[in-house]
């Protein structure tokens, strides 16, 4: 079995309230592969740089089992660059700039030799290229995992539905979920939303946790409260890695092994926001990842006896 994913391999620049940055390797399918990649070794990236991308950052996704087959390099051009600024409750942000350059006429190709992935996972891009890689697929993925922003509900609502009628798992905070409906409630919203097409949908709520809706189940995942949050910028894509990486070797889609994956990609949010950029998703150890993991199951673990109430 394969794990397929497609994204954004890019440059960012980061401003926060505790630093900055210079320009430094970012995007979408980097932190998903990075994260998918402590839980499953058989990664296949398709995404596009430019010629002046960080040699030794792909090197480094080659030692943690990521194929490069079907990542495109355009010579003589830059790779996309996004530069942005966050406000003090690290919620929100202001884009200082952006330039797609490769990106903006990006054909992605899936190499042959994994059309037939059984996981999947679209990484935030426009929904258009979404739909084409689906299309280059030889058949039904097992699981076909999907993350997207605000942006594209706004600029490419027709072509996003079309994508949300093909996909098992959608990933969206609480303010796309409710752009998307134009509902308030989010169980609301995730009924919605499940009508369109997806079989799973997860809510995330950034330093508030997650929720994991199937059918007419409801799990909520906690946040790990942090000492310190430097840079939120790929938590969402470290969050959608670490679950799909999980999924994907264990090779369970039951309500009970989701639950599983959603704190596994809790975890490894938890740890790249600690650092800039994919610093803190670089170098991690099993032991690290397993103590944060029984971090978020204290945290939602108890036990409670029931007595009968006095009337």
């Amino acid at each position: 079995m394969s794990l397929l994913v497609i994204g954004t391999v890019a440059y960012d620049a980061i401003e926060t309230p505790f630093g900055k940055t210079d320009k430094i390797v970012g995007g979408a399918a980097s932190f998903i592969s990075l994260a998918a990649s402590y839980y499953y070794s058989n990664i296949h990236l398709v995404s596009v740089i430019g010629d002046d991308y960080d040699q030794n950052f792909l090197q480094l996704l080659k030692t943690k089992g990521v194929d490069l087959t079907g990542l495109q390099v355009k010579q003589g051009q830059k790779s996309f660059f996004w530069k942005g600024k966050y406000h003090i409750d690290m919620n929100s942000r202001d884009t200082l700039d952006t330039q797609l350059n490769v990106l903006s006429d990006f054909d992605p190709v899936v190499p042959e030799m994994v059309r037939n992935s059984d996981f999947v996972m679209l990484g935030n891009l426009m929904p258009s290229l979404q739909m084409k890689v689906l299309k280059q697929l030889t058949k039904r993925p097992k699981l076909v995992m999907m993350d997207t922003m605000n942006f594209w509900m706004q600029t490419a609502l027709e072509d996003l539905l079309k994508v949300l009628k093909e996909i098992d798992i959608l990933t969206i905070n609480d303010e796309e979920a409710r752009l998307l409906t134009n509902t308030h409630s989010l169980k609301k919203a995730a009924l919605q939303i499940l009508k369109m097409g997806p079989k799973i949908l997860i809510i995330k709520k950034g330093e508030h946790g997650a929720l994991l809706f199937k059918d007419k189940e409801v799990f909520f995942a906690p946040a790990l409260p942090l000492e310190e949050v430097f840079d939120p910028t790929g938590a969402g894509d470290s969050f959608a890695g670490g679950m799909i990486g999980y999924l994907a070797r264990t090779n369970d889609l039951s309500f009970e092994n989701l639950k599983r994956a959603i704190i596994v990609g809790s975890a490894m949010a938890s740890f790249t926001v600690e650092k800039f950029g994919t610093e803190a998703l670089q170098n991690l150890t099993k032991e690290q990842i397993h103590k944060r993991i029984q971090e978020f199951v204290k945290l939602s673990s108890f036990e409670m006896k029931l007595e009968t109430a006095n009337v």
